[in-house]
């Protein structure tokens, strides 16, 4: 996550030096609504994908693509186990929104350390992870849509209260790097699973 957000840092600078047009004007108005992302963002998800609650949870372990459709479900019904698997399954789902430029599963997940960034001034998730985007090749985006993780390489931490998931454990197409995607830690929030670095 640490890349990600490195980058997303790095095409904020270059935009904000290049003047674009973009950069100030829409940062201040979600910057407030960004502060309590983890605690409102699953919410809203809970209200947008009610009908699919029902058939994700028996899926929950499975890692394949359908696994972007398991985690919206699960903070409708209330979040996710505090366990390995359930630190997987979230970050795969965030893996695959990444892919499918999913803006707002995007910001759900990562939003602890898309608010760490906004508070250290490169503005709210919602200009960030756009720029994220653009600095992702195709062939990445497209091995990102079906990615997954191998159970081995992820260590629990903090009596399992944190998930650590470095980048040589996501198995895709193409190989990802610390700098590609990062080594990402997942802490366990309000009953579910949230990239905070």
């Amino acid at each position: 996550m640490r890349a990600l957000v490195g980058v997303a840092v790095a095409g904020l600078l270059l935009l904000t030096a290049c003047g674009a047009d973009d950069g100030g004007a829409s940062s201040a108005a979600p910057s407030s609504q960004s502060a309590s992302a983890p605690a409102s963002r699953p919410a809203t998800s809970a209200a947008t994908s009610p009908a699919s609650g029902a058939s994700s949870s028996p899926s929950a372990g499975s890692p394949s693509a359908s696994g972007a459709s398991t985690a919206r479900p699960s903070s409708a019904a209330g979040g996710s186990p505090r366990t390995k698997e359930a630190a997987i399954q979230r970050y795969e789902v965030y893996m695959h929104a990444v892919g499918r430029e999913d803006l707002k599963t995007v910001c759900e997940i990562a939003a602890p350390a898309m608010k760490k960034a906004e508070d250290e001034g490169f503005g709210p998730c919602e200009s960030t992870a756009p720029i994220t985007f653009q600095m992702i090749s195709p062939a990445q985006k497209k091995a990102l849509l079906t990615a997954t993780i191998d159970p081995g390489h992820v260590a629990m931490s903090g009596g399992g209260q944190e998930a650590n998931i470095p980048a040589l454990a996501i198995q895709a197409s193409v190989t990802f790097t610390e700098s590609d995607m990062g080594d990402a830690v997942l802490d366990y929030r309000n009953g579910d699973w949230y990239v905070i670095d």
